[in-house]
């Protein structure tokens, strides 16, 4: 049996989209209720450890999706806990969405990078990691046009090797179903080309006129965002500009697992 946790979440919806139909299949949230009709669902809450033992009862292989953005040790705390219950239940396989190689400069990195660290510590369990760049739709997200189709996003003059959601769903999957195969693999999921501001406004008709880091970070302090997502913007919109994010510039992990050349970002920005 596969269990596929966060599947109400973006990248978990996309991949429940493609295993809907099998009986091999189980859908774990903290909101079972919400799971589409027709797919078997379990309660799963990292925040409630006692909720494990029985959403892990039978499962063999274990699709853990990221449990979320918060502070480092409210993540560590829930892959901690999901681990050391997928060892108590017998789960034979973890597959770990994590993030890619180049993000270790991004303020986000360190509860992946423990993750990867305590799956392979792990005694009983095999893993395969899926190192995820960063979404082509959160790009589109951070470097959006203002009311005057303007970018104003600090990017300077680098670029990010976004990936297409759907295509890391895609690639989840084809590992989750064939664990056996990539047992002790860590992949390398980014984008073949690196796109930046001005693409961006290129694609959709925009201007781009990036602004400064410390004018954005009083912006983003002066938004909704919640203290510790702060740091997290700003320091993805310095990675982009300072060119740690532009990926290896051609075919590598991503495209062989897919069989096919990754949608372009640009596709997804402009909604092509």
């Amino acid at each position: 049996m596969l269990l596929v946790t966060g599947v109400t979440g973006a990248l978990g919806r996309l991949v429940l989209e493609r295993l809907r139909g099998r009986e091999d299949v189980v859908a774990g949230s903290r909101t079972p209720e919400t799971v589409p009709d027709g797919v078997p669902a379990r309660l799963v809450d990292f925040d409630r450890p006692e909720t494990l033992p029985a959403a892990f009862a039978g499962v063999r292989t274990l699709l853990l999706i990221s449990a979320g953005a918060a502070e480092d040790d409210v993540v560590v705390a829930r892959h901690g806990a999901a681990i050391a219950a997928a060892e108590r239940a017998g789960v034979e396989h973890v597959v770990y969405t994590s993030l890619s190689g180049d993000g270790d400069h991004l303020p986000y990195a360190l509860a992946h990078r423990w993750t990867e660290r305590r799956l392979r510590e792990s005694g009983s369990l095999r893993w395969t990691v899926l190192r995820n760049g960063l979404y082509a739709e959160f790009l589109a997200a951070i470097a959006a046009p203002d009311a005057d189709g303007v970018i104003t996003a600090p990017l300077g003059e680098g670029g990010l090797a976004a990936v297409a959601r759907a295509d890391l769903a895609e690639v989840a999957v084809t590992v989750a179903l064939a664990p056996a195969e990539h047992a002790g693999r860590t992949y390398e999921l980014v984008g073949e080309r690196a796109v930046g501001g001005a693409d961006i406004a290129a694609a959709t008709g925009a201007e781009y006129r990036p602004a400064a880091l410390a004018g954005t970070r009083a912006a983003v302090a002066a938004s909704d965002a919640l203290d510790f997502q702060v740091p997290m913007v700003v320091g993805t919109y310095s990675a982009i500009a300072h060119g740690f994010l532009a990926g290896p510039g051609g075919p590598g992990d991503l495209a062989a697992l897919l069989g096919r050349p990754p949608r372009p970002a640009l596709d997804v920005i402009a909604g092509r």
